[in-house]
């Protein structure tokens, strides 16, 4: 069974493949796990950023918001929440 593409924290590393999380693999996995709960993928997702901009600044960065922001929901388009599924 694969591990699972999840953050190590502080840094926001995948633990897996070392990228930026969301990674691309934990992106594909994201959107099967909450299947049919797009908005509770989002709320999670911002959730996260918030935690990650905590992070960064307890460790004394300056977290660039838009970046964030693409970084962990700009990967949410509209066409890729409603492949699959239709419920909101």
């Amino acid at each position: 069974m694969p591990r699972p593409h999840l953050p190590m924290r502080p840094a926001w590393l995948c633990r897996v493949c070392a990228a930026q999380w969301p990674c691309p693999a934990a992106q594909l996995d994201l959107p099967t796990e909450f299947h049919g709960h797009t908005v509770a993928l989002a709320f999670y997702l911002a959730a996260t950023m918030h935690d990650a901009m905590d992070d960064m600044y307890r460790l004394g960065g300056r977290p660039d918001k838009t970046a964030m922001h693409a970084r962990f929901l700009g990967w949410l388009s509209p066409t890729r929440q409603s492949r699959g599924t239709e419920h909101h």
